[in-house]
């Protein structure tokens, strides 16, 4: 059976590919050869850059071009001609090694350093580096725009909603009412907050050889600050560099950032599922699409299946994630090797990640606010006033407020003419009446408007 959209193992390279091709070039298996080619390449630059390294002649400008020319024209066959290599050496990483041998075969420059491709390096200083890189590019290429689109949706809905009064519910009951545009600026808030920790990870690398120190380096030149010049060299790539680490580097920041986005996951979740509720509630519509079915046997339905697509695939996204930061941080003494395989599933853990927040969007474009029927829940929870009463009452030390008016509400519907026969025997002063009196459950809503504005 050919591998096709229908025939895919995944979901996510079959039915869903379109919705998360920006992560393929980050998280494939090309996206990792192609980086564990940059890194080999930026770290023989280097090294004939620096001149207290006599035996590797600088380059020159036109070999320095060829060299930056691998990396920026790296494609496809070039990962496949790797790969083929790989099938002889069984190593990966060698087999960029030598690839980059023969790639560059013809260069008089390269080939007399040819054995400095790859110099004191154990494998994992040259994985560990790219997964950084990858976990960097897809962050900031695809999984940050994408949260950034659902917050700034989630923020048009808050402005433009910002002073439609609606009924609250805590455990599922009436309670002080707010407004819907306050209630999507309350998920904003959450997300943004959410969004500058994801963003402020610092993606860590090592680069100290076998076991984290030095010992090939030093052998070949004893009295050279190797540990200040591959921190310089980590940094230029734009990652930290980690110089305490055994064969691995410890994955610490990756669990950080996982577990960061999993936050940011739930914190959308919880959002899907009370939306799901208010569409339930009547308080938002859908827009229809043309040609689309609800039910296979009832016509009139229109299901909130964005954001039910969304809470599944948060789920599995946060089971991938969380098992990267539980695992990936444990490494038997110096070194085993169970990381690689999970290191090679960054691209589930984001591509679910990345699917429901597309799930999530479309969603929100198709909510249509139903001021009548927010309006009529409102009316009917004419209890809700019972807080202000009593708040009142206490100010101008009347006795038993609330135990007055739990008498009178709790459990209870209440009608409009009831509270206002209530409030005209409270001795308060007339201004005070009148304003009580004046009060709706719509008007009752605090400072939900300016919130909701503001965010």
């Amino acid at each position: 059976m050919s591998v096709s959209s229908l025939t895919a193992l995944s979901p996510l390279d079959g039915r869903y590919q379109s919705k998360v091709g920006t992560l393929r070039d980050h998280f494939s298996e090309h996206g990792l050869i192609r980086n564990r080619v940059r890194v080999e390449v930026e770290w023989l630059k280097a090294l004939a850059a620096e001149p207290s390294l006599a035996e590797i002649a600088p380059f020159s400008a036109a070999t320095i071009a060829e060299l930056d020319a691998v990396i920026d024209t790296f494609g496809e066959a070039d990962s496949a001609a790797v790969k083929s290599i790989e099938a002889t050496t069984n190593h990966d990483v060698k087999a960029v090694e030598y690839w980059l041998k023969q790639r560059l075969a013809h260069n008089a420059e390269v080939i007399k350093v040819s054995e400095f491709i790859h110099f004191a390096c154990t494998s994992e200083d040259i994985n560990n580096t790219s997964h950084a890189l990858m976990l960097r590019e897809g962050r900031d290429g695809a999984l940050l725009p994408a949260l950034d689109a659902v917050i700034a949706r989630f923020r048009d809905l808050a402005h433009q909603h910002a002073a439609l009064p609606m009924l609250s519910r805590t455990h599922g009951q009436p309670a002080s009412p707010t407004t819907l545009g306050k209630e999507m600026a309350n998920i904003a808030a959450r997300l943004m907050r959410a969004r500058a920790t994801i963003a402020g990870v610092a993606l860590a690398a090592k680069f100290n050889g076998a076991v984290g120190n030095y010992n090939a380096h030093l052998s070949a030149w004893p009295d050279f600050d190797w540990e200040g010049f591959n921190k310089g060299f980590i940094e230029s790539l734009g990652l930290e560099f980690n110089p305490y680490t055994i064969q691995i580097e410890p994955h610490d920041a990756m669990a950080e950032l996982f577990d960061a986005v999993a936050r940011a996951n739930t914190m959308l979740l919880d959002a899907c599922r009370d939306i799901w509720m208010y569409i339930s509630f009547g308080y938002f519509k859908q827009k229809l699409k043309e040609g689309e079915v609800g039910s296979s046997t009832m016509p009139h339905k229109v299901n909130p299946i964005d954001f039910e697509n969304a809470e599944g695939n948060l789920g599995i996204a946060n089971a991938v994630l969380r098992h990267f930061s539980d695992k990936l941080p444990v490494s038997r003494m110096q070194r085993d090797l169970t990381d690689s395989t999970v290191l090679r599933n960054m691209g589930v853990g984001f591509g679910h990640t990345v699917l429901a927040l597309d799930s999530c969007l479309r969603g929100l474009n198709k909510l249509e606010a139903d001021p009548a029927r927010l309006a009529a829940d409102l009316d009917e929870a004419w209890e809700v006033l019972a807080e202000p009463v009593q708040t009142v009452m206490r100010r101008y030390a009347i006795e038993n407020p609330y135990e007055q008016l739990k008498a009178m509400t709790r459990g209870k519907g209440i009608t409009r003419q009831a509270l206002h026969s209530f409030i005209l025997t409270l001795a308060i002063p007339e201004a005070e009446r009148q304003r009580l009196l004046d009060m709706t459950p719509a008007s009752y809503v605090g400072l939900a408007i300016g919130l909701a504005k503001r965010i």
